[in-house]
Order: C-alpha cells, then structure tokens, then sequence
C-alpha cells in the first residue's frame, strides 16, 4: 500500500493533536519535521521520534523527502507557506483559519489549480462521524424547518506573549476559536449568510478578547456566535428547528472528552441521548486528504465553503468595527 509521506511545517503546539491521526491512519506516515532552527527541528525531533528534520521551511520544501505538510504557522503565514509549498510539489493540508483575506484564499485556489496539489482547510471537527450525524439528523427532518443555530468556544489565554493575542499575526478570539462555531452554522445552513452583526471587546493588544456575532440565513434562518479568550472553557452548539432543538456539549472538541452528549429534546416528549460515534478528532481530516491524494476522490471540506469561512469572519469584524450590518 502507496503511504503519503508527511512533513510538519513548524513545532507549534496543535502539532501533537495532528501527529496521532497521521500515525494511526494505514495509509500515512510523519517522516520530517521542519523548523527555524535545525537545533529546534531536532529536539522537537527526538520527542516524537521523527526521522529527519530542516533547519528551515524552504529547504524541507525543497527535498523529496516528503509527499504533503501540515501547515500550523501562525495565522498570517497560512497563505505564503500554502503557496511556496504547493509550487515546490507538496500537498497541503493547512491549519485554520485558511487565510486572512479573500485575496490570500483565491491565490492559494489558483495555485491549488494550477500546480495540480490537493489544498484543504485543516478544520478537524467537520471531518468528524459526530458533526456527520448531526448533519444528517437535520437532514432527515426531525428537527423540523431550522429556525436558529446557536453556538460558542470560549476558553482563557493568560499569557500576554501568546500569538492568539498578536494583532499584525492573525490574532483574535473570533479567527482563533469563533471560527468554530461560525463554521458549524454554516455547515447546518448549508449557505453563508445574507447579512451580519459583530460586537467585540477589545484587549490590551488590539485583538478582540471576547466576540459575538448574529448571521441572517435565506428564509429567515438566524445564528448567533460567541467566542472568548477571557472565560473558563466552554463550548457548545444548538440547532434550533419547529419541531424539536438539539444540544451538543462538546461539538468542536471530541467524543473522547468527559460530559459530551448530544441530546434531542422532540416537541411534548421526553429528551433522547443520541449514541455518539467514537473516532480520534483529528484522523477524519489526514485521510480525507490521503484519499484525495492517492484515489483521487473529492475533498469532503470544499475551497468554496473555506472561501465563506473567511469571507464571513471578515464580514463579522467589519461589522464589529463600523458597528453596523453587512451584507455579504
């Protein structure tokens, strides 16, 4: 069996999320690492017993040592790093968010086309058999006519010097973890939304620390958002439909984490605790992009619904900022 050789493209910390799931999947195996140092490179190396390593990103890009990178830069090297990466050969699965502007998404795509590389938008949770089941549990009509999705990803950064609080790196509670929740409603709605309200609070460093969002849906469908850098962790998602509502306690983290359910409370009759799937979060997005690869079969995330992903966030901090509606 043909194995796509990976390479990670950083030591950043969601690296060891993404390690297990190319390990465990039959048809991938994690060969090089790749970081601003070669000390670096190696140290991070020897942890998780990874064959070779690069003292920088170009010259792993430039070896033949690997078929395809994972790409976890800070937030503004997504769209650089994506596009040098893909005209030295190698496939890319690249971390949320996929870009900051709609212009860094729509060169990625181009040069997705043009070289003939598989390019996806590494967003684990929608790869994931539990947000399939849901998907399918609206699909099936249960929930009735969906009126609103609610959604929300908080958790605290304490450090000042963490990235996520960065303003000219991509930082911000809504590209961060908002993205998560916005990306679900999406997903539910099967669209991006006609119009948008943001609010946000803004930290020390410029960043938004706390966000929330309303999106409007052809037919009068509704979402609401929020997302925080300055609360204990908290997620959740609800579907909200005329016949019924559904309640995911951990819709963007796991099945495997303490307290997820996902529960089904129909019109006058008793709740039900729907049976949840167990796979590792992170293995559905590695052999979605295997099997693009070696099978040439069809990405499960499409570039046009990453294209809305952004296009969306973008629409929700412009609102933020003008303190008005979009539209999109």
């Amino acid at each position: 069996m043909k194995k796509i050789r990976w390479g990670l493209l950083s030591t950043a910390n969601i690296n060891r999320r993404v390690i297990p799931a190319i390990q465990e999947s039959p048809r991938g195996q994690l060969v090089a690492v790749a970081s601003r140092s070669l000390d670096s490179a190696q140290e991070y190396a020897d942890y998780w017993e990874i064959p070779k390593t690069f003292g920088s990103y170009q010259e792993m890009l430039n070896s033949d040592a690997v078929d395809a990178v994972y790409i976890s830069l800070p937030n503004h090297l997504h769209a650089e790093w994506s596009i040098k990466a893909m005209q030295a050969g190698k496939h890319v699965l690249c971390e949320k968010p996929f870009a900051l502007t709609l212009a860094d998404v729509d060169r990625m795509t181009a040069v997705a086309a043009e070289t003939g590389m598989v390019l996806s938008e590494a967003f684990m949770y929608r790869h994931h058999p539990q947000t399939k089941m849901v998907g399918e549990f609206v699909k099936s009509g249960r929930l009735g006519d969906v009126t609103l999705v609610r959604g929300a990803f908080n958790f605290t950064v304490a450090k000042p010097e963490n990235i996520r609080l960065a303003a000219d790196m991509g930082g911000g509670s809504l590209w961060d973890v908002g993205v998560y929740p916005m990306s679900f409603a999406q997903y539910i709605m099967g669209e991006r939304p006609e119009w948008v309200m943001g609010d946000q609070k803004l930290g020390a460093s410029g960043v938004d620390i706390f966000f929330s969002g309303q999106m409007h849906y052809s037919g009068g469908r509704m979402a609401q958002i929020s997302s925080a850098f300055n609360t204990p962790l908290y997620t959740m998602a609800e579907v909200i439909g005329t016949k019924g509502r559904l309640r995911l306690t951990r819709p963007f983290t796991g099945v495997h984490e303490d307290g997820n359910r996902i529960t089904f409370y129909p019109n006058d009759l008793p709740p039900e605790e729907l049976t949840l799937p167990e796979e590792y979060l992170y293995l559905g997005e590695v052999e979605d992009m295997q099997a693009a690869i070696l099978d040439g079969a069809e990405g499960y995330l499409k570039l046009s619904e990453t294209r809305d992903h952004v296009r969306t966030v973008l629409a929700l901090y412009e609102s933020a900022q003008k303190k008005q509606f979009i539209t999109l």
